[in-house]
């Protein structure tokens, strides 16, 4: 079983609100936001991005995430490093990193199996 594209963009940064509008006025709509300051926008049914606020005195990165259908079934190349395997998440999904060969780390996300 292969990834099947880009499910995410993952992104943190120093003003939750000041981001949220940006996406926003590039026609992303908000689907959800919590009380602490990050959220989900999604612009049709393309890939969703969720922001972050972290304090000042880490850096905003940005992070793609890739989606995979089954986490159970899913069995990664022998020359993929994975770094983590699937976890369940506090968000209902279960996550996997790996690391490119230029060392980059990825996220693999898949739903939670019931």
């Amino acid at each position: 079983m292969a990834t099947e594209g880009i499910e995410a963009v993952h992104l943190t940064t120093h003003n939750w609100g000041r981001a949220a509008k940006f996406f926003q006025s590039l026609g992303y709509e908000l689907e959800f936001s919590t009380d602490h300051n990050s959220g989900q926008l999604r612009n049709g049914d393309g890939p969703y991005v969720f922001i972050a606020e972290v304090p000042e005195d880490q850096e905003p990165q940005t992070q793609i995430v890739l989606k995979v259908a089954d986490a159970d079934a899913f069995r990664p190349d022998p020359a993929v490093e994975v770094v983590t395997p699937f976890e369940d998440t506090h968000y209902g999904t279960k996550e996997m990193t790996v690391r490119d060969p230029d060392g980059r780390l990825w996220s693999l996300q898949a739903p939670a199996q019931n």
